[in-house]
């Protein structure tokens, strides 16, 4: 290598990648890193995107000079139903923090985090939290983090961990020192000679703005003029901004940006790269086909005919969020339903929306954070098709869910919930018999229906019309109680035979 290109090559920011638990204040801990509040802005005080930012803070290195270091910070959902986009933001990120509460200790999705970081090989820091809150036990949280295999310094292992307050901002400057000091030990560069190549992390579509998409730089540079491929989708550089929403001509490794201009909507998580024209990213894309996420209708796979199929349309603010709605509706089928995703999009609920979907009774139109439109209403009152707008996913998932029990065919069983030995015939009259017998099993209740059996053979049914113990009316007879009753069927019953009481449910 010569020393010019080596002079390319230069230490590069971090990309850090907070996960954890919902509510555990990740958000809220980015908050006080930049001094912003975004919070407020997500419906249910949760996030629902993957977001990007990048901070400066000064670092004291071990000399005791201070200089000011750059850090990239992807924030990610913590809700179950961003599990995907929790993995892809540990792919691509250099380390990660796990937040972990002092108040609530380890939890399901703080595992989730734990092993999507672990999957991903990256070193990370964990930031026990909340600690200024009454209830907040930092050895209990410890205790948490060994019992389930997370072993920190001092208690058996070797990961970094930093108790802090992310709402009063007590000992952030410690945890950001200590994931300057990891990034160094990991010693990341990067090449500004390069284009730039990385990730997409999420993709928008504006109605006057067109298609833009938030890439993650990994490594090169990106200026005005050159193109940028992903999947089958090119944008040229004209329309570019930072983190902030600045307009900026150049962009250099481990900065979010959006480009705004991609011919097509590009798959969030796939890889990115940059050329000088257009003709190389062309030849690009009809090199890489195979890179292209195509749309997985999971659920249909394996599809019985018998099933009774669900059509849904979903239509959301950006792809993220049809994905983690996908794979939320995808958990509701069964051995009865058959879901099949049969349009999805960015952008309001429109006409065409509900067009396409034809007057399928069982079809349902779902929307996050967009509008429908006013012809899309009508189209769907005169189909009787279902649109429902949502800003929660909690809502929609259970929306959805109560409709699909709703629909799901109900299957008729039996079940028998008494047996009784016939012992003595007393009377007979047209199709109603007085019988005489002993209850073996369950029991038996007036108005139930009965089968007869004859030497274990169905000879066929009947109903109770009346019970009675040493002749005092009763309304149901247990176990081991000799009864009188008046059974109206048309077969005559004998002594010897035995009468199941039996009732229909439907699951």
């Amino acid at each position: 290598m010569s020393k010019r290109e080596e002079k390319n090559i230069i230490e590069r920011p971090p990309i850090i990648v907070v996960m954890g638990h919902v509510d555990h204040g990740k958000s809220t801990l980015l908050d006080y890193i930049r001094k912003t509040n975004i919070v407020a802005s997500e419906a249910g005080g949760i996030t629902q995107h993957i977001s990007a930012y990048e901070v400066n803070h000064t670092f004291q290195q071990v000399q005791g000079k201070k200089i000011e270091k750059k850090i990239t910070f992807l924030d990610t959902p913590g809700h179950e139903a961003f599990s995907a986009m929790r993995s892809r933001g540990a792919n691509v990120a250099d380390m990660a923090i796990l937040v972990v509460s002092a108040e609530d200790g380890v939890k399901t999705q703080t595992m989730e985090a734990y092993n999507a970081i672990k999957k991903s090989d990256v070193p990370f820091v964990v930031a026990i939290n909340k600690i200024d809150r009454p209830q907040a036990n930092i050895n209990k949280a410890i205790s948490d983090l060994i019992e389930n295999g997370i072993y920190i310094e001092g208690y058996g292992g070797d990961i970094p961990y930093v108790p802090i307050s992310a709402k009063t901002g007590e000992s952030v400057d410690k945890l950001l020192d200590i994931i300057l000091l990891v990034s160094q030990m990991e010693e990341l560069k990067g090449d500004t000679s390069k284009n730039a190549e990385g990730f997409v992390i999420e993709t928008n579509v504006d109605p006057k703005k067109g298609i833009s998409a938030t890439l993650i730089i990994t490594n090169g540079k990106i200026k005005n003029g050159m193109h940028v491929a992903v999947g089958k989708s090119i944008a040229p550089v004209r329309i570019m901004e930072d983190f902030s929403g600045k307009k900026i001509t150049e962009a250099v490794f481990s900065s979010p940006i959006r480009i705004t201009g991609f011919s097509k909507a590009p798959e969030i998580g796939l890889p990115f790269k940059t050329f000088e024209s257009k003709k190389d990213a062309e030849q690009y894309i009809a090199e890489h086909k195979g890179l292209v996420c195509k749309e997985n209708n999971s659920s249909i796979q394996n599809q019985n005919l018998d099933k009774m199929v669900v059509p849904i349309v979903i239509k959301a603010d950006v792809l993220g969020s049809i994905e983690a709605i996908k794979h939320e509706i995808s958990k509701l089928t069964n051995d009865k339903i058959c879901i099949r995703f049969v349009q999805t999009g960015v952008g309001s609920i429109s006409e065409n929306d509900v067009k396409n979907v034809g007057n399928d009774k069982n079809t349902l139109v779902i929307g996050f954070n967009v509008l429908v439109e006013n012809l899309a209403n009508q189209i769907a009152e005169k189909f009787e098709t279902k649109i429902k707008v949502f800003n929660i996913i909690y809502e929609l998932t259970d929306w959805v869910k109560g409709e699909i029990e709703r629909i799901t065919p109900k299957t008729k069983t039996e079940e028998i919930t008494g047996v009784a030995k016939i012992i003595r015939i007393f009377s007979k009259t047209r199709d109603k018999q007085i019988i005489g017998g002993r209850v073996d099993e369950g029991t038996l209740k007036i108005k139930e229906s009965v089968k007869i059996l004859r030497r274990d053979e169905e000879i066929g049914t009947g109903i109770i019309l009346e019970l009675q113990q040493q002749r005092a009316e009763i309304k149901e007879a247990s176990v081991g109680v000799e009864f009188g009753a008046k059974i109206e069927s048309k077969i005559t019953i004998a002594q010897g035979d035995k009468i199941k009481s039996f009732s229909i449910i439907e699951i």
